[in-house]
């Protein structure tokens, strides 16, 4: 509600911020509700594809609703329509959820340390890219940003290793099933926030398309995203969920493939670059998720949810990041000009492929690590999760 009142950008990054803060509070526990809520697998997927399915046609259909909501309404309206929504949540949370048992609630105190060490580390990480194309590799400034992002991180892992009560257990990241889990899911987020930015700037700002045409172009994404939960459990029946986590996850892959060396010989590349990445998505938001939660001993599932969460968000943040800064440094003018020359067309042209061949690089070795890890972990678990109460 806070947006319909703000009158400076930087008014809007701070109510941002705090949104950011409640969505990292809040988004993961319902991953963590599907586990505690059901004890069997099957019904546990079926919980996570529909909670997957609902954030997904929020993903999906934002953008195209959007586009047609700004050609009348003003840009605060699109995160308003948040409010019912949230409404909605809070009711349902108070009637259908049953409180926590105390004994199963851990004292385990806050890692305040970790925390900061961490998101400072992704923080700096993040803006020394955009500080170099900026500033130039001869200032300070960028080199200490990054040389910051190096020492959080350091910090963080000796902080992990060493707290009593760390913020991240290492030892549970390393664990197969959690670790190929997390690294699908962030080859996915990053290859969705990047094909995003992309194609939105390439609909409006290239091709001159009106924020309602870009939001129609998007179409066959959010197809892909709605219809597409209705084949999750046939396949999983069919391959297991190990196999459909690297399918899904190679699915991405292959999309952003298609967008970086294609996409700028017409829409029909494009659209199917949508339709590979959506698919993938739509399998590993459930399938790699699920396999983090199974490969976590059940007093851990809420962290599972998180780092799930935060994976896909941190590579969403990278994604952007890449994308924006790779366009920062190949495009002179200001992008958001109409009427573009032939050579900012061009520079425009060799910045989103070369943005979509490093993105689809950094994904595919995310993607064969993901699928190393995961046959790892094949070899190590048990046929049931039951027989083991770690999950391992």
């Amino acid at each position: 509600m806070a947006t319909a009142f703000v009158t400076t950008a930087e008014q809007l990054i701070a109510v941002r911020a705090a949104m950011g803060v409640a969505a990292a509070m809040t988004t993961p526990g319902s991953l963590a509700l599907a586990f505690r809520l059901f004890d069997e697998d099957e019904l546990r997927v079926r919980a996570t594809t529909l909670i997957s399915t609902v954030g997904l046609v929020g993903l999906a259909i934002g953008p195209t609703a959007g586009g047609f909501v700004l050609a009348f309404a003003p840009w605060e309206a699109l995160l308003l329509v948040n409010v019912p929504i949230a409404v909605l949540a809070f009711l349902g949370i108070r009637r259908g959820i049953p409180a926590d048992r105390k004994d199963e609630v851990h004292r385990d105190p806050v890692d305040g340390p970790g925390a900061l060490f961490g998101t400072a580390a992704i923080v700096s990480a993040l803006v020394a890219p955009t500080l170099f194309v900026d500033t130039g590799a001869a200032s300070l400034a960028p080199w200490l940003t990054a040389a910051a992002a190096v020492v959080m991180a350091v910090l963080f892992v000796v902080r992990a290793r060493r707290a009593r009560h760390p913020l991240l257990d290492l030892k549970l990241v390393a664990r197969p099933l959690v670790s190929s889990g997390l690294v699908f899911k962030g080859a996915s987020g990053l290859a969705v926030a990047g094909l995003g930015y992309l194609v939105t700037l390439q609909f409006q700002l290239d091709w001159g398309w009106t924020p309602a045409q870009a939001s129609l172009g998007m179409l066959p994404q959010v197809v892909v995203l709605i219809g597409g939960g209705a084949l999750i459990g046939p396949l999983l029946k069919r391959v297991g969920f190990d196999k459909a986590a690297w399918l899904g996850a190679v699915s991405v892959v292959c999309g952003l493939a298609v967008y970086a060396l294609l996409g700028r010989f017409g829409y029909v590349w494009v659209a199917l670059a949508l339709v590979l990445v959506a698919a993938g998505m739509r399998v590993v938001g459930v399938v790699a998720g699920t396999n983090v939660m199974r490969g976590l001993p059940a007093s851990r599932t809420t962290i599972g949810a998180a780092l799930v969460d935060t994976s896909s968000e941190v590579a969403t943040g990278i994604g952007i990041a890449v994308s924006g800064t790779i366009l920062a440094a190949l495009f002179t003018g200001n992008i958001a000009t109409k009427n573009w020359s032939a050579r900012q067309t061009a520079e425009f042209g060799h910045a989103v492929t070369l943005a979509g061949l490093l993105l689809t690089a950094v994904a595919a070795a995310l993607v064969g690590w993901g699928i190393a890890r995961a046959r790892r972990g094949m070899d190590t678990t048990t046929p049931s999760p039951a027989a083991d109460p770690d999950g391992e």
